[in-house]
């Protein structure tokens, strides 16, 4: 009898009880995140124990006083790590840190992308919480309770016990900080070892000297040798640029037919009547669609912590804007959302864009997502392209779209197809919803400018930025889709994915199969337009005159990450234990790029990096950015 009541009153101990709930919750992340295997499971239950033990250790010991509501505050801080943790795998399939969760504030605007990547079950994780304060408001002997729980004692017991989980989590810690893959280590060191390891971790660049990054150097290390007389070159001399980024566009949906229907027929013809690279990829970074804007426009990588538009916006940056502009270019950008949201007023003029036009310019009709439709994008565009156009002077400007965006909820009267049932109420199903009707828009914009002598005179750039169907986000259910779709298992490079078209005036349809990314765009665009980049740094490369590539990547995938010829390379603790996925499909292979390309691209990222700290910043007083005001009619 005497050993039951040292059990209840040992099981009623909030040390006890807290910790029996923080591992059940530890196990939940495990279950999402980590696929729930027991392979590695007894070591994430002793680092996670370890690092919940040393923080009720500190509670026992300097919190006594008010110990259960010091308890409940601790455990809705931890479940709101691992929640976050949860929710930021499911979209970006990496483990989220301080320095991600700084860009909270851009919540709001994507509110409903959060809540739709959401299963019920994953509130289950704030259960206790939820409970513990309904009872301290609703039952007066439940407060009565936790009141008697402000005592101290083992306080000597309390203190071995946070030396000894402290060195436990130093254990935990040490043996991985040099590993690169992001994803390993978390798994390794425990989620909250990681947590606190990754807000102090000093970054994994390459040590690079400034002054030594030259155009030279960079292609070097990329391998790039350009030709004396480059094929293309000026074959677009004088002419627009238009360039067109589609929200969440993946590759996979040009030529696709689902029980016969064509999903997008107006990129379908555009790719075989124009120039086509079905190997492109997306090189953006936390900032997706302004993150795309940036690798764009200037032809460097994102930074490593953080959106481009708000960790580079203060730098004087290199840019296609700007290039064209002293070119003799007028320029401008066209999006359909606040210039404020992802910083995007600061950005622009980093970029030097002339002029840009926002929602104040769109109006507020015809809402889809969070801004006016892809209808109201291009239809109001076009008359400015035109308006544009009758000053003689070309024109370099880039639009934005954004219906196709997640959760590609649009509204009924947007449906232009029916879908078969099995795709209905899916992630699948409505993001193929949204780019058929993104791609009907798209045909419109086409005819206007036809109709109104804009097309002939311009180069058409169309791509999309980054991803719309992560493979972390996907049930059982939408991979069986997906696979349906492809013939084989949806992998890593079919997610990044992203088409590449061109439309330039005289010139025949081609498929060009190199591999490219977002950030040789830029000196592709250069090329035809004969705009110089000789002594401009820049970390793309022309698509038509170089058939090898290396492409950094370094979100959605582990820093180290590349993708080349051979396939999707991400590494492990380094090189020697890494993986490469083939381009198309097929077992997951050893390492089928050399360990001096998985350096080089390192080096690359650590280049971009070190030439974007070294710029000036740009001075407010040399720097206007005009407001494109008058709302066009239609």
């Amino acid at each position: 009898m005497r050993n039951d009541n040292r059990w209840k009153s040992l099981l009623s101990k909030p040390f006890v009880i807290f910790s029996i709930i923080m591992i059940l919750k530890m196990l939940l992340v495990w279950l999402i995140v980590f696929d729930g295997g027991t392979k590695d499971l007894a070591k994430m239950l002793i680092t996670g124990i370890a690092s919940i033990g040393f923080i009720f250790c500190l509670i026992e010991s300097f919190a006594f006083r008010k110990k259960f509501m010091t308890y409940l505050i601790s455990d809705l801080v931890l479940t709101g790590i691992y929640f976050a943790v949860i929710m930021y795998y499911k979209y970006f399939g990496v483990i989220v840190t301080y320095h991600e969760l700084r860009q909270v504030n851009q919540v709001s605007e994507v509110n409903s992308s959060v809540i739709s990547l959401m299963d019920p079950y994953f509130l289950f994780i704030f259960t206790d919480i939820v409970a513990a304060f309904l009872m301290i408001a609703f039952s007066r002997r439940f407060r009565t309770w936790s009141k008697t729980l402000s005592v101290r004692e083992g306080r000597s017991w309390f203190a071995a016990g946070q030396v000894l989980a402290l060195a436990a989590c130093a254990a935990a810690i040490i043996p991985y900080r040099q590993d690169m893959n992001e994803f390993q280590q978390a798994k390794n060191m425990g989620i909250l070892n990681y947590e606190v390891y990754a807000t102090f971790a000093s970054s994994k660049d390459l040590p690079i000297t400034a002054e030594k990054i030259t155009p030279e150097m960079v292609a070097q290390e990329k391998g790039v040798t350009e030709p004396a007389d480059p094929a293309f070159w000026e074959a677009a001399k004088g002419k627009n640029v238009i360039v067109i980024q589609l929200e969440a566009f993946q590759n996979f949906l040009i030529n696709l037919k689902i029980d016969g229907q064509e999903i997008t027929p107006n990129m379908n013809k555009l790719a075989s009547g124009h120039f086509y690279f079905p190997h492109f990829f997306q090189q953006v970074g936390q900032g997706n669609t302004a993150d795309a804007e940036f690798v764009v426009n200037t032809s460097l990588y994102v930074p490593p912590n953080g959106a481009a538009s708000e960790v580079y916006a203060d730098k004087d940056l290199p840019s296609m804007p700007k290039a064209f502009a002293a070119n003799g270019y007028q320029t401008a950008t066209f999006h359909t959302n606040n210039i404020m949201f992802w910083n995007r007023d600061q950005l622009y003029k980093a970029l030097g864009w002339d002029k840009y036009y926002d929602d104040r310019f769109f109006g507020k009709d015809d809402i889809v997502a969070f801004g006016p439709s892809d209808e109201v994008l291009y239809a109001k565009t076009a008359d400015e392209l035109a308006k544009m156009q009758q000053t003689g002077q070309p024109f370099y400007t880039q639009l934005i779209s954004m219906s196709g965006h997640h959760p590609f909820r649009i509204p009924e009267s947007k449906f232009k197809i029916t879908l078969p049932t099995r795709y209905q109420n899916t992630l699948v199903g409505d993001y193929i919803e949204a780019q058929n009707y993104a791609d009907y828009a798209l045909g419109q914009f086409i005819d206007e400018l036809k109709q109104n002598g804009v097309w002939d005179n311009s180069v058409i750039v169309l791509y999309g930025d980054h991803q719309g169907l992560p493979i972390y986000s996907l049930n059982n259910d939408e991979k069986k889709l997906m696979k349906e779709i492809y013939g084989r298992d949806y992998a890593l490079p079919d997610m990044m994915n992203i088409p590449l078209v061109m439309s330039v005036p005289g010139q025949q349809p081609q498929v060009f199969q190199q591999v490219g990314g977002q950030s040789d765009i830029f000196p592709t665009i250069a090329n035809l337009t004969g705009v110089s980049l000789k002594d401009q740094v820049h970390f793309g490369q022309d698509l038509l005159n170089n058939t090898t590539n290396i492409l950094p990547e370094r979100y959605y995938l582990p820093s180290g990450s590349f993708i080349s010829d051979k396939g999707a390379f991400v590494p492990g603790s380094d090189y020697a234990d890494g993986m490469t996925y083939p381009l198309l499909g097929g077992p997951v292979t050893e390492p089928m790029e050399s360990k001096d390309t998985y350096t080089r691209a390192r080096r690359l990222v650590s280049m971009s990096d070190e030439f974007v700290t070294s710029l000036p910043e740009w001075n407010s007083k040399d720097v206007t950015l005009k407001e494109g005001t008058q709302v066009a009619s239609k």
